[in-house]
Formats: structure tokens, C-alpha cells, sequence
């Protein structure tokens, strides 16, 4: 069974953007796996676990989603 978390574009709490690829398994672990590409910079390609993607943070006492989808238009 594949994870759900649709592609396209998200916003990190702290503002930078980033497109998301897909959802891949952990080899080892088969932990989910959000491949995302960040759109700033040298543009790079990264790995983070879905549960830590998809996680509400606390930041100065306001609960934010880690990253946010953002409509594309």
C-alpha cells in the first residue's frame, strides 16, 4: 500500500518552497520516504521521513504545518 501525499509545490514553515516528487520506501526500514526538490539555490534534491513531513511543529507557542501545500495556478 503506498502512502498518500500528493505532489507539487509546499512551503516550509520558515518560507522556502520546494516541489514534491513522490513517495518512495526506505530500502532497509520500508519507512515512507518524501522526495522533494528544493526550488532555491543549488535546487537540490532531498529525503525526509513522511512522518516528520506531514508533522504539526511548535514554534513560539503557534502550533504550523512543517510544510504546507500550496494551490498551483
Amino acid at each position: 500500500m503506498k502512502a498518500k501525499l500528493e505532489p507539487g509545490l509546499y512551503e516550509h514553515f520558515k518560507g522556502m518552497r520546494y516541489q514534491v516528487i513522490d513517495v518512495a520506501r526506505h530500502s532497509e526500514s520500508l519507512e515512507y520516504m518524501v522526495v522533494y526538490k528544493a526550488l532555491y539555490g543549488d535546487f537540490g534534491l532531498w529525503v525526509r521521513p513522511l512522518t516528520m513531513f506531514t508533522e504539526i511543529i511548535e514554534r513560539d507557542g503557534v502550533q504550523l504545518q512543517r510544510f504546507k501545500r500550496l494551490a498551483e495556478g
